[in-house]
C-alpha cells in the first residue's frame, strides 16, 4: 500500500531491506546501518554483524568511519563564518593562512618542481570550497612530482606515525608549488583539510571544537566526531579492506538551514552548498577523474556538478534526479539529499570502496530507494 508523497511505499521499503541483506547474505558485506527519509517519515535498517566473524548485530547506535562523506559538515563550518561576515568568498586567505601566500605554480602540472611561475592572484575561500585551490588528487598527476611530493609532505598513516600539528601540517604544504593556478582545476581532498586550518584559525579554536558548538550539538549528533571516546569503542566495527542515528545533517540542509525553530545555517548558505560552483571545465575535469576508477564507474562520482563540499547532479545518469546533492566516503558510506522529492537516505558499511563490494552495495540502495518513493 502507499504512503503518499511524504513517504514510501510498503512494498518498496520490503524490496529494500531484501536487496540489503542479499548483499550481506553474499558474505562479502558483515553488516549495514540505512536510514532513508521522506518528508516527515524516517525509517531505518540495522542488518547483519559488526565483524566478518560474526559478533556483535549491526544496530542503529553502531559507529562508522565517515571518510569523505565528513567533507559537507567541515563545509557547514566555513558557511557559519560566511554568515557571521567573518570569512567572504573571494577574500584572499593569506591572513589567515601565510604559508599559502606568494604562490608559484609549476609552467607544466607533471614537470619538475622547481620550473614554477608565479600565481596569477591569491588563493581565496572560494577557491578552498570548490576544490580548485591548485592541489590536491588528481588522476592525471599521480605519476608526476607534484603527486609524490604532496604525499611525502602532507599525508600521514599509522605506519609514518601520528599526524602532524596543523601549523607543522600546513608549513609542510607550503613548500610545495601548485600544480594548477588558484581557481583554475578541479582537485580532490586536500582542500578540506586546508579549509579546517582556515576555520580553527578564523575562530581560534579547534575545528573540532567549533563544529561541535555550532553544527553537531545543536543538530543532536552526539557520536559525530574525530575520534571515538573509550566508553563508546564497543560501538565501532573494524574496518575492512583488500590486504546514526538520525540523519539530522542533510535534513537540516533539506530545510534551507533549520532544525525544527532553530537556524544552523542561511538559506543562500544552503544555496551555495548545494548548487554547481564548476566551469564546465573543471566539471570535464571531476568527472574524468571518476571515469578512472572502474568500479565506482556505475554511479558513484558521475553527477556532473560540484558544490561546496559535495556533488550535486547536473547530469541524469541513474535514477537519482537533478539539484541531488551529497558524497560517498571511501569507507564504504554514502549521504545524499535530494530536494525535489524531499528525501534523505544515509548508508553506512564497514568495508572500504577500495573492492568493488560496497561500491556495489551503495548503487543498488540509491536503485531500490527510488523505486521505494513510487
Amino acid at each position: 500500500m502507499a504512503t503518499g508523497d511524504s513517504g514510501f511505499t510498503a512494498a518498496g521499503l520490503r524490496t529494500l531491506r531484501d536487496v540489503l541483506a542479499r548483499h550481506v547474505d553474499s558474505g562479502k558485506i558483515p553488516g549495514v546501518v540505512a536510514l532513508v527519509g521522506r518528508g516527515e517519515e524516517t525509517h531505518v535498517e540495522a542488518i547483519g554483524t559488526m565483524r566478518h566473524d560474526g559478533g556483535a548485530p549491526m544496530s542503529r547506535d553502531t559507529i562508522f568511519r565517515m571518510a569523505s562523506t565528513s567533507k559537507p559538515v567541515t563545509v557547514a563550518a566555513a558557511m557559519v563564518l560566511l554568515d557571521e561576515c567573518r570569512l567572504r568568498l573571494d577574500d584572499p586567505v593569506d591572513p589567515w593562512l601565510p604559508e599559502l601566500a606568494d604562490r608559484r605554480v609549476l609552467k607544466r602540472p607533471d614537470g619538475p618542481l622547481e620550473d614554477t611561475v608565479p600565481a596569477r592572484r591569491p588563493i581565496t575561500v572560494r577557491d578552498l570550497l570548490t576544490s580548485t585551490f591548485g592541489l590536491g588528487t588528481d588522476f592525471e598527476l599521480l605519476h608526476a612530482p607534484i603527486s609524490a611530493a604532496t604525499f611525502e609532505r602532507t599525508d600521514y598513516s599509522v605506519a609514518s606515525g601520528p599526524a602532524p600539528e596543523p601549523d607543522e601540517w600546513m608549513r609542510r604544504l607550503g613548500e610545495l608549488p601548485l600544480s594548477y593556478q588558484p581557481g583554475q582545476r578541479w582537485q580532490y581532498d586536500l582542500s578540506h583539510e586546508v579549509l579546517g586550518v582556515l576555520v580553527s584559525r578564523v575562530t581560534g579554536r579547534p575545528l573540532e571544537t567549533f563544529l561541535r558548538e555550532r553544527v553537531l550539538d545543536p543538530l543532536g549528533m552526539e557520536d559525530t566526531g574525530f575520534h571515538v571516546p573509550a566508553d563508546k569503542i564497543d560501538r565501532l566495527p573494524p574496518l575492512y579492506g583488500p590486504d546514526p542515528r538520525t540523519g539530522e545533517f542533510f535534513r537540516m540542509l533539506l530545510d534551507h538551514g533549520m532544525h525544527g525553530t532553530e537556524r544552523i545555517l542561511s538559506r543562500p548558505a544552503v544555496e551555495l552548498m548545494t548548487t554547481n560552483r564548476l566551469t564546465p571545465e573543471q566539471q570535464a575535469a571531476r568527472t574524468g577523474m571518476y571515469r578512472n576508477i572502474a568500479h565506482l564507474a556505475a554511479g558513484q562520482g558521475q553527477h556532473g556538478g560540484w558544490g561546496f563540499g559535495m556533488a550535486v547532479r547536473t547530469d541524469r545518469g541513474d535514477y537519482a534526479p537533478l539539484g541531488q546533492f551529497g558524497w560517498d566516503g571511501g569507507t564504504g558510506t554514502t549521504a545524499y539529499a535530494d530536494p525535489s522529492g524531499r528525501i534523505t537516505g544515509i548508508l553506512l558499511t564497514q568495508v572500504g570502496m577500495s573492492t568493488p563490494d560496497s561500491a556495489r552495495l551503495v548503487h543498488d540502495f540509491w536503485t531500490t530507494l527510488y523505486r521505494a518513493t513510487a
